[in-house]
């Protein structure tokens, strides 16, 4: 179980007066619906919240803060050197939709980072080609668990639960809908072809520019709102996926399979995540890019 973040406060609904994300953790077989991240009712909007660090001329362009992904490297001083590095089609497509990408360091300190969401409009939190803990989400891990990135884990479930209680607009892609999973307290299949044997082929061998399956896209959902169809042909590179929604989360995409591709939070105005990489869909795809203008709108 991680260490508590400085001068991260505790609360009284908090097993043990733990952290909200420390709240979240289950210790294996525990049962579900242990205590999860609660929303403050009194800060349903970021304006609930207090006046903003940064206030934003009316037409600016959002600043959209952009989760990256850690490595570790050995330097020439035979010394660890944790590294960022992010795809650019992920600040290619906030450009284009009219926000302006920023890539957020590594952030431990809850105090820090509340100071950084004052200065930002919206989140995206990436993908990444590795797992959750699945201790995170009350389970015991199965041999065909991939890398862990501990730190990565952190800093992001931490920053999307303070996120959902401003109400600031969060899209999570591909791993970022299972971290927001996971912060609401849903769970995921660690391993879709060890417990889902009989499931689509979700790690396609082609570039991500192709589409690999179909998606059914659920009616009276934000998506179905968004994108305007009923089936969408996406890419998909992914060994897990959501098992149990968390709370208040809905699903509004399947794939044929069954597999949950899509997630939506009903308690926010907008927290929308999606299985599959419509980054490397926007050139040749309207509905993809319509993802991230309704994100990027949301954000104004």
């Amino acid at each position: 179980m991680r260490k508590a973040f400085k001068n991260e406060p505790r609360t009284k609904d908090s097993p043990g007066g733990r952290s909200l994300i420390q709240a979240t953790i289950r210790e294996p077989n525990q049962r579900r619906g242990t205590p999860r991240p609660v929303l403050d009712p009194e800060a349903r909007t970021r304006r609930e919240l207090g006046t903003k660090a940064r206030q934003r001329v009316r037409g600016e362009a959002p600043i959209i803060g952009v989760t990256p992904d850690v490595a570790t490297r050995d330097t020439s001083a035979n010394l660890n050197d944790s590294i960022l590095f992010l795809s650019h089609r992920y600040n290619q497509a906030v450009l284009n939709a009219g926000g302006i990408p920023m890539i957020l360091p590594m952030i431990f300190s809850r105090r820090t980072l509340k100071k950084a969401l004052d200065r930002l409009d919206g989140i995206l939190v990436t993908g990444g080609n590795f797992d959750i803990n699945p201790i995170l989400y009350g389970e015991k891990p199965l041999e065909p668990l991939g890398e862990i990135k501990k730190e990565r884990t952190q800093f992001e479930l931490e920053l999307i639960s303070l996120a959902l209680e401003r109400d600031l607009p969060i899209l999570g892609v591909c791993g970022g809908q299972q971290a927001i999973n996971v912060v609401l307290g849903g769970s995921l299949y660690q391993d879709i072809a060890t417990q889902l044997p009989h499931a689509l082929q979700h790690e396609q061998r082609t570039p991500k520019a192709q589409s690999s399956h179909s998606i059914n896209i659920l009616p009276k959902t934000k998506l179905h709102r968004i994108v305007r169809c009923k089936v969408l042909k996406v890419n998909t590179t992914h060994h897990q996926a959501v098992k149990d929604p968390g709370r208040g989360l809905i699903t509004n995409a399947t794939a044929e399979d069954g597999i949950i591709e899509g997630i939506e939070s009903k308690e926010h105005s907008f927290v929308l995540g999606v299985q599959w990489h419509p980054e490397f869909l926007i050139e040749r795809n309207l509905p993809q890019r319509k993802i991230f203008s309704s994100f990027i709108s949301a954000c104004r």
